[in-house]
């Protein structure tokens, strides 16, 4: 009785969104993705697309958080594409954010945001992380896209 009712109780929190959500529901297209609910507090009433939205959104604000999304979706990648545009454009440490995507990309569960990225990743894969950093960048730099992913300096 009193696993009942703790599922009961359970349950009952994560519909009314006291509890934190930490993945998509199981059947969402990306249902492997998974996040640290410390640092993103979503609620377990948020629907999906909402919540892809705050993540995204926290992508923007504070980069760094992407270090802590496990397979993130491309939307997600996406968010982090605008992040290194703006940090190469104003010359700033961009490499240091090209790792974090390099790091996501080590399970072969990552969806990839770009034709191409993860080959591009994965033939790096015996170079130091600087020269992994640069050389991601400057696939960035080629590739074509609704934005301009990235511009390179001269």
């Amino acid at each position: 009785m009193p696993s009942s009712l703790f599922a009961w109780l359970k349950h009952l929190s994560r519909v009314c969104g006291f509890d934190t959500v930490d993945s998509f529901p199981p059947g969402h297209p990306y249902a492997r993705t998974r996040w640290n609910a410390a640092y993103f507090d979503i609620a377990s009433d948020v629907k999906p697309d909402e919540v892809e939205r705050r993540l995204c959104a926290a992508i923007a604000n504070t980069p760094t958080v992407f270090a802590f999304i496990r397979h993130p979706t491309p939307r997600m990648q996406r968010a982090l594409f605008a992040v290194l545009e703006e940090r190469v454009r104003r010359n700033g440490n961009a490499a240091e954010l090209a790792l974090l995507l390099v790091a996501a990309f080590r399970s072969p569960h990552t969806q990839e945001a770009l034709p191409g990225l993860r080959a591009a990743i994965d033939s790096t894969q015996d170079e130091d992380g600087a020269e992994r950093a640069r050389s991601l960048l400057v696939f960035l730099a080629q590739m074509q896209s609704p934005f301009d992913v990235i511009e390179l300096p001269s």
